[in-house]
């Protein structure tokens, strides 16, 4: 191995051992893999860029972890079960080996805990600051994808877990608000994507949560041609996320990656049945209704004025 470039020293010695079967060893240009039997195939993309989705100087063995954990949260809204995953790593040049066997380290052992394993992809050096990528492969039964545009007036909005972490989060990993065990500077830095939950058949329509509760929200609407309304009293927050105060921030900030979803009357039961299986809180927090636009509600039933509606791209 002492003959070969640094970079495939590099790949062989870091990345080699994260490979699944269909990789080839990451000795070949491309991987070759059958899909399962009778099962649709559901890709998915998504980047993380180093002073806008994290920090820098954030560890990386949490860089690898966060990168897999947005892409399976996009499987998760999709209701896929996930099986491969192709990496594009970009990092200045004189990057150190320790940061490499780190970054690779964190991948480990989040393909242990999701059952998913490395294809294959790319390294290259920049200029510019850290920018990784995945595109993540996952499987799903035919025509039992979940989708985002199903919604109908009089179906219940639910989300799981809490809302507000991450954008909290990254406030805390600033060091701007007090967050003395560290809960939501982890919630931002590791999401929990909600894989495992049984949904089609139950709810009309499904999205993660990445963009802002209010924003994604609105998503769910314009694909459905409705709206709806947001009770704000009922949306769940983390005791750390209530201390913080910061309700505003929780309606409309990003990076929590939990599921969004359009409920009918009639299945609300079998939801709150199959996320207590998974072990998943699940919170009714408003409804979809006629019309269009995101209303936010307060107790008295006024609409709430939000001063973000979330986070843009671009």
């Amino acid at each position: 191995m002492t003959d070969l470039p640094e970079e495939f020293r590099l790949i062989a010695r870091c990345f080699a051992p994260l490979a699944g079967d269909g990789a080839l060893g990451l000795l070949d240009d491309a991987a070759v893999f059958a899909p399962p039997p009778g099962r649709d195939l559901v890709v998915a993309a998504d980047a993380i860029v180093e002073g806008v989705h994290f920090l820098p100087g954030d560890p990386p063995e949490t860089l690898g972890r966060k990168l897999l954990r947005v892409n399976l949260s996009d499987l998760a809204a999709m209701g896929a079960v996930p099986l491969y995953y192709l990496l594009t790593v970009s990092v200045p040049r004189l990057t150190p080996s320790a940061w490499f066997e780190a970054f690779a380290a964190g991948l480990a052992l989040d393909q242990r805990e999701f059952g998913i394993a490395l294809l294959g992809g790319d390294t290259t050096s920049t200029g510019g600051p850290v920018c990784l990528s995945a595109t993540v492969i996952g499987h799903v039964a035919p025509g039992r994808a979940l989708r985002r545009q199903g919604a109908a007036a009089g179906d219940g909005l639910w989300v799981t877990g809490t809302i507000g972490d991450g954008a909290l989060g990254l406030l805390a990993a600033r060091g701007e608000i007090a967050d003395a065990d560290g809960y939501l500077a982890d919630r931002y830095r590791l999401p929990q994507p909600r894989l495992g939950l049984a949904l089609a058949g139950i709810v009309s329509a499904c999205m993660d949560v990445s963009d802002g509760l209010v924003q994604d929200c609105g998503h769910l609407c314009r694909a459905a041609g409705v709206g709806a309304e947001i009770e704000a009293a009922r949306v769940p927050l983390s005791p750390a996320a209530r201390a913080a105060g910061r309700r505003d921030l929780c309606l409309a900030g990003g990076d929590d990656y939990e599921l969004l979803m359009g409920v009918p009357p009639g299945q609300e039961a079998s939801l709150v049945v199959e996320c207590g299986r998974a072990g998943v809180p699940v919170t009714r927090i408003g409804r979809f209704v006629a019309g269009e636009g995101v209303r936010v509600l307060a107790e008295d039933g006024r609409t709430e004025a939000i001063v973000s509606s979330g986070w843009s791209h671009f």
